[in-house]
């Protein structure tokens, strides 16, 4: 059985504040948890994720998106370890979006 995930998310206001590492175990367990808090969100604050894999990624573009699908362009805050590795390897904007 998988180690439990260290990881959390809370809303703040206008955020979603995540705490942790973002990896597979985390992408799993916080997927409903996020959802259930991203109605009016705009901002993702990663100050304190320590590290972040292609799963962790995979959830925070997803929740990106549906925050774009709104009307509402997310700001991202924090650069946690591996972060900015998998936007360059998946060619992903600040945003967590695919260029037009």
């Amino acid at each position: 059985m998988p180690a439990a995930s260290d990881a959390n998310v809370r809303r703040d206001g206008d955020a979603l504040v995540f705490t942790g590492a973002l990896d597979r175990a985390a992408a799993a367990a916080l997927w409903a948890q996020a959802s259930a808090q991203l109605a009016g969100a705009q901002r993702f604050v990663l100050t304190n994720v320590t590290t972040v894999d292609s799963a962790g990624l995979a959830l925070l573009a997803e929740l990106a998106a549906r925050v774009r699908a709104t009307g509402t362009s997310p700001s991202f805050e924090g650069q946690p370890a591996g972060l900015a590795d998998l936007q360059a390897a998946y060619r992903l904007t600040p945003e967590l979006d695919f260029p037009a």
